[in-house]
C-alpha cells in the first residue's frame, strides 16, 4: 500500500495534505495511515482512495489468478494485516469486478466464493497444529 501511495504521489496524480504528510512523516508504518484516511469519507484525500482502490483491483486479480491456478472451487481466503481493516472497501464491488473478469474463466471464477480470515493468529494456529501432527507421528 505504501508503494502505491509513493507512486501516486510521485506521478502527480493529486496533492498530498499537509495533515497527512505531517501523519505520513512520523510513522514507521504508513499502512493503517493511508487505508483509515482512504476509509474515512469525512476527510477525503485522493491519494489514498486511488490507492486503496488500486491495491483491491490487484488484489482481486491475483486472488482469481491464484484460484484458477489451483481450481480454488471451494473457496479463497484472503489473509494478512491488510484484508480485515478494508472490508467495508472490498464490498463496494471493484474487488469482485477484478476478481471475475477472467474472459472465458469468468463464469467458473464467479462460482468460487471469498472470504476474509478475521483472526490474526490464523497462521500460528494453523502451524501449531501441523507441528502437533508431525509430533503424533
Amino acid at each position: 500500500m505504501p508503494n502505491i501511495y509513493a507512486y501516486l504521489k510521485e506521478s502527480g496524480y493529486a496533492e498530498e495534505p499537509a495533515w497527512l504528510a505531517e501523519q505520513l512523516a512520523a510513522t514507521d508504518d504508513p499502512t493503517p495511515i493511508i487505508v483509515n484516511t482512504a476509509l474515512n469519507d469525512e476527510r477525503r484525500c485522493e491519494l489514498c482512495h486511488a490507492a486503496i482502490e488500486i491495491f483491491i483491483s490487484a488484489l482481486g486479480e491475483e486472488a482469481a489468478n491464484l484460484a484458477l491456478k489451483v481450481l480454488a472451487t471451494g473457496g479463497v481466503y484472503l489473509g494478512g494485516g491488510i484484508p480485515p481493516c478494508i472490508i467495508p472497501a472490498l464490498d463496494t464491488g471493484q474487488f469482485i469486478k477484478s476478481f471475475t473478469n477472467k474472459g472465458r474463466f469468468s463464469a467458473l471464477v464467479s462460482q468460487i466464493p471469498v472470504h476474509v480470515i478475521l483472526n490474526p493468529k490464523t497462521a500460528l494456529i494453523g502451524a501449531a497444529f501441523y507441528g502437533l501432527e508431525l509430533y503424533d507421528e
